[in-house]
């Protein structure tokens, strides 16, 4: 089969402008993917994916194409650029990654993560958002259902969550809601594929208080770190930023309390909600 490159946008972001500068070069020294591959220590699918913008390049690549190419700091100077910019289809850039990763996780502090929620609490969650129609919350949460399905096929990712107390006290819905939510969290807080830690208030402040943090890492060791506050997410996806997220989540874990301590809060905040 004829490989055809695939077409591209080099104006719509720097990472984009990055693929393109590539692919021009490497059109230039009449390379194909395999032989710039071969050079830069690289792999010919990792590096289709980089001219699309489909994947940022590794921190060291842009010195090795630069050498490659004799471009001085061509690529050195646009990957720098590229870190700093929010990648226009990031979203769905995660959802991809969300979809690939083998360990999951997770913290959240006013609401629990996506792939945590049951089908009541999430409709009942997205109602919070008051510019959303009927049609697009059952849409979303039919969505929303359809990501847990992986964590029940034959070959689930590793998940680990770690909530604030604030997401036990806080009602969501109904008593009945709530109560039915609590249950099945307490079904997940420590099985071969699932645990769950709570954060309690007693532990005081800390540097994730407000906000919701996901770490993905996939089967080749790449980290992703997704980052939401109240109306934005932001993906990294240089190793340094996702080692400083990282550093945080483990500081978290480590302050909250055990699977067991987090088994018996979750029982007491669901006697609060027995209908």
């Amino acid at each position: 089969m004829t490989f055809r490159p695939q077409p591209l946008s080099p104006f719509a972001s720097t990472r984009h402008y990055f693929g393109s500068e590539l692919r021009r070069h490497r059109e230039r020294a009449r390379l194909s993917l395999v032989q710039l591959a071969d050079i830069v220590n690289s792999s010919k699918s990792t590096l289709a994916r980089i001219e699309t913008a489909e994947l940022m390049p590794p921190p060291d690549m842009p010195s090795c194409l630069d050498i490659a190419f004799g471009t001085d700091e061509l690529f050195t100077g646009l990957y720098e650029l590229a870190k700093l910019e929010v990648h226009p289809d990031q979203y769905k850039r995660y959802m991809n990654f969300e979809a690939r990763a083998e360990v999951i996780e997770q913290y959240g502090a006013q609401a629990l993560p996506g792939l945590l929620q049951t089908e009541e609490y999430a409709r009942t969650f997205l109602r919070c958002q008051e510019d959303l129609s009927e049609e697009v919350i059952e849409q979303r949460v039919t969505a929303r259902m359809a990501r847990q399905d992986r964590q029940r096929s034959a070959n689930p990712p590793f998940r680990w969550a770690i909530i604030d107390e604030a997401v036990l006290r806080r009602q969501m819905g109904s008593r009945a809601c709530m109560h039915q939510q609590l249950a099945s969290l307490l079904e997940q807080v420590d099985t071969p594929d699932s645990k769950v830690q709570v954060m309690p208030f007693s532990a005081g402040l800390h540097s994730l208080l407000g906000g919701a943090l996901t770490l993905l890492t996939l089967s080749d060791g790449t980290s992703v770190a997704y980052e939401e506050s109240i109306e934005a997410g932001h993906l990294y996806e240089d190793p340094d930023a996702v080692k400083k997220w990282r550093r945080q989540y483990d500081v978290l874990r480590a302050n909250s309390h055990s699977l067991a301590e987090s088994a018996a809060m979750i029982r007491t905040a669901m006697e609060d909600y027995r209908p």
